[in-house]
């Protein structure tokens, strides 16, 4: 095969990543990590893009938490230390919680696009 013979190979190829590029950078959603220490969530306040993921890491050494969304009422599992919960955050807003046993702990995720 010539040179010029393996190039037009690859021209479909190049259009159809051409084609999928403004996709594929729409879709990349990223993950962040809130670390829960001390009876503290940290960072207390996280600004996020839409599509993101949260996860939420109890890294006390006794007590076990669970988050609650202070506008829904929707409440997470209550999580011991080692474990994790994440929840995805599709519409933009302003998403306040707190601990579900520990009301005192309070935090809150900025979704904006």
């Amino acid at each position: 095969m010539s040179r010029q013979d393996s190039r037009k190979g690859r021209a479909p190829v190049l259009a159809l990543l051409l084609a999928l590029a403004p996709m594929a950078s729409t879709a990349w959603a990223a993950e962040h990590e809130v670390q829960i220490l001390k009876y503290a969530y940290t960072p207390a306040e996280l600004t996020i893009k839409p599509g993101d993921t949260v996860t939420w890491l109890n890294v006390e050494k006794r007590v076990s938490h669970s988050i609650v969304f202070i506008a829904t009422g929707e409440e997470s599992e209550r999580f011991f230390p080692g474990e994790h919960w994440s929840r995805t955050f599709d519409q933009a807003g302003r998403f306040d919680y707190r601990c579900g046993p520990h009301p005192e702990m309070k935090g809150a995720v900025i979704v904006a696009p």
